[in-house]
């Protein structure tokens, strides 16, 4: 949850009303819409290829979904007008150094921000027209959302205490120890976010 929660607030640092674009919408992603809701996004645009995970993002305020490949154009366009112009934030959360092209060309010109967080395959080359940083776009990358483990981690608890987050939502399956293996089946089938792992039995 910290990777996603923090790329989101400690990185992309939306403002209140501004709009965010989330690639992605696995555990990671729904981890940065949820930063994204707790910061005050007005518009919070999942992009997703599995139109199934749209549902349960709602959960993470995502207010608006895209999936690429129900347009004949790139997905970056189809943001852009959308929103007329770009988004204010984008979080990359998948890997795919296609989706990190996209959420980068998808923000605004003149005060967009970029962040990716997936790990892109060693061959893979980022590209993408050197006009879009000098109309002042940012492209950042960060790992564990810039949390230090041991100083930042005991406020995000703290937070959830305070039920300013809510982390119960990211549990989707809870087995007993002598089940585990049916936590990575799970996780292998790409069913729900996070499996508890119970220690009773």
């Amino acid at each position: 949850m910290s990777t996603g929660f923090g790329a989101t607030v400690n990185v992309a640092k939306p403002k209140k009303g501004q709009s965010v674009a989330i690639f992605g919408l696995g555990a990671v992603g729904l981890a940065a819409a949820e930063g994204a809701r707790v910061s005050g996004a007005s518009r919070i645009i999942g992009v997703d290829l599995n139109p199934s995970r749209f549902e349960l993002a709602k959960n993470f305020g995502v207010t608006e979904f895209v999936n690429p490949k129900d347009h004949n154009k790139p997905v970056q366009e189809v943001i852009a007008e959308m929103t007329g112009g770009g988004v204010d934030r984008s979080v990359e959360c998948t890997g795919s150094i296609q989706a990190m092209i996209s959420a980068f060309e998808c923000v605004h010109d003149g005060w967009g921000v970029a962040v990716l967080v997936g790990v892109p395959n060693k061959d893979d080359a980022f590209k993408t027209h050197p006009v879009n940083l000098l109309n002042e776009r940012t492209l950042k990358g960060t790992f564990f959302g810039n949390y230090k483990p041991r100083t930042d981690i005991p406020a995000v608890v703290e937070r959830y205490m305070n039920k300013e987050l809510e982390l119960d939502k990211f549990i989707t399956h809870s087995v007993p120890f002598s089940e585990i293996n049916k936590a990575f089946e799970y996780m292998l089938a790409g069913e729900g976010l996070r499996c508890m792992i119970r220690m009773d039995a």
